[in-house]
């Protein structure tokens, strides 16, 4: 038998010691005192930080959000349906508030709230994290709002003008065209290099699928990121829904970049914040909305910014949507977004159903920044619209009691009526500023008075087609001065001639 000398055991003991390396973790664990309805109470996690991720001991491994941190219980809201939690089972803090990896491969992905792709094109292969909950920018680190965001729709672009780093509100009924407004914006940044993050809250699994399907269409999903959180979700995932949208556009506005994000729509995330806040046994304050709402959105709205040079420059342009029940902007959530937003997009289901597309109620809607939005060709020409429908819109309820009319009456009203058809525009259809100029320049200047009303939309496609056909040095020029010059004015008078005379001919 081989005898082991004692140093031999002693240098393997040595080397051992040398080689142990002492791994431990520290783990703050609860335990789950009740679970239901998406909601869990969890006793002795002492050292919770509010907002912090929880990892739940079960199959699906369950990730929850600590919302409420009471003396003996800490209640969490779940990311998931939690079929598998049990009373009893095990929780473990996991030291990080809710994160999302964020990447420029984003770009023409569907994501979840979590950031995780659902399209089925694989995983992301992201190396930087934002927090959905990040610090809006302050005073200090932004500028003014003075570049356009050019939505493509011609009663917006000319009125109701939107800067980049502007919030703008689209409120409105169901079934006016808030989402086609909002898709239409996205659709004309495909040549303005904006980034578009479109936010899906509480919709049906149909109606993004639609929107998806346009988009791709039209070739602008390339540059959009579409976050889903479906009417299926989990409340907990339609409530942060909206802060990752704006974390991912956050990621890209801090690198220099123009983003738009879309909300569709709050109302839906409010609503869903309110069925967390109920079951987390919160106090309900005016309809029965918990009484930190407001913070909800004004927290998410004021990220939206025009960054400042030393910062690059960047912007995020927020477009919230909020819908309203019979025309009622003086409901709670209604309310609020607009005193947070920089003005307001109001659509009337009364204009929808009388054939006016876009439904933009001129009236009353409004954009805080105004003309500081607008190139100068736009100011030149569209400083008159608005005032003339304004005048239009109150002859017009005045002419329905009054039997015989002056000869100014009647012919301000026939300006106001084609006026108000060079504004009807089709879906997935928005026009270049330059094209928009023209048509607002043919109808302020009384160029179409001598056209039957009907007659008006086909003009202006045919006038469209002769400016993109046969004079594209006019577009090149707004395009090069941003103003509207005496040689884009020659040539657009003698384009209005010239088709007038074919529209005419072909019409005889």
């Amino acid at each position: 038998m081989a005898k082991i000398s004692p140093n031999e055991i002693s240098s393997v003991i040595s080397e051992r010691i040398l080689s142990y390396t002492n791994e431990y973790e520290i783990s703050n664990v609860g335990t789950v005192l009740q679970v239901g309805d998406g909601i869990a109470r969890i006793y002795g996690l002492d050292e919770v930080m509010a907002g912090e991720l929880l990892q739940f001991d079960d199959e699906q491994q369950t990730v929850g959000i600590a919302l409420n941190l009471e003396n003996d219980n800490v209640g969490a809201v779940l990311m998931g349906d939690g079929i598998g939690l049990l009373e009893g089972s095990t929780v473990k803090t996991t030291g990080k508030i809710a994160q999302i990896p964020v990447t420029e491969e984003a770009l023409g992905r569907i994501l979840n709230p979590l950031g995780e792709p659902i399209d089925g094109k694989g995983d992301l292969n992201a190396t930087d994290y934002r927090l959905i909950e990040s610090m809006a920018p302050g005073i200090v680190s932004r500028q003014s709002v003075c570049e356009p965001l050019q939505t493509g729709i011609t009663a917006i672009d000319s009125m109701i003008p939107i800067g980049r780093g502007q919030r703008e509100l689209i409120i409105g009924d169901r079934q006016t065209g808030k989402t086609a407004i909002a898709l239409d914006t996205i659709i004309n940044q495909k040549s303005e290099n904006v980034i578009c993050v479109y936010v899906a809250i509480g919709q049906k699994a149909s109606s993004v699928a639609q929107a998806v399907a346009s988009l791709e269409e039209k070739g602008a999903l390339a540059y959009t990121v579409i976050v889903a959180a479906t009417a299926d979700s989990p409340a907990t995932l339609q409530y942060i829904a909206p802060y990752t949208g704006a974390a991912i556009a956050e990621y890209f506005m801090y690198k220099g970049r123009h983003t738009l994000v879309v909300y569709d729509d709050l109302t839906k995330q409010a609503q869903a914040y309110r069925q967390m806040s109920l079951l987390l046994k919160r106090p309900p304050g005016r309809e029965a909305y918990p009484g930190d709402v407001f913070y909800l959105h004004s927290r998410l709205l004021e990220r939206a910014a025009k960054l400042n040079s030393t910062l690059g420059s960047g912007s995020m342009t927020a477009l919230p949507i909020v819908e309203t029940q019979a025309g009622d902007v003086s409901a709670y959530i209604p309310t609020n977004v607009i005193s947070i937003t920089d003005g307001q997009i109001f659509l009337s289901s009364e204009l929808f159903n009388s054939g006016l597309r876009p439904a933009i109620n001129v009236g009353i809607s409004v954009s805080r920044v105004g003309s500081a939005a607008q190139i100068k060709a736009m100011k030149k020409v569209a400083g008159k619209l608005k005032l003339e429908l304004a005048q239009f819109d109150e002859l017009e309820a005045f002419s329905q009691f009054a039997s015989d009319l002056d000869v100014a009456t009647q012919n301000q009203l026939a300006r106001g009526q084609r006026l108000r058809e060079t504004l009807k525009q089709a879906q997935n259809a928005p026009y270049p500023v330059e094209e928009q100029v023209a048509i607002i320049f043919t109808g302020i200047n009384g160029f179409l008075d001598d056209l039957e009303v009907n007659d008006v939309q086909g003009y202006v496609a045919q006038l469209i087609e002769y400016l993109q056909t046969k004079a594209p040095e006019y577009a090149n020029e707004i395009k090069s001065t941003k103003q509207f010059t005496e040689t884009a004015e020659s040539i657009l008078k003698e384009a209005i001639d010239k088709v007038k005379q074919e529209f005419k001919y072909s019409k005889a």
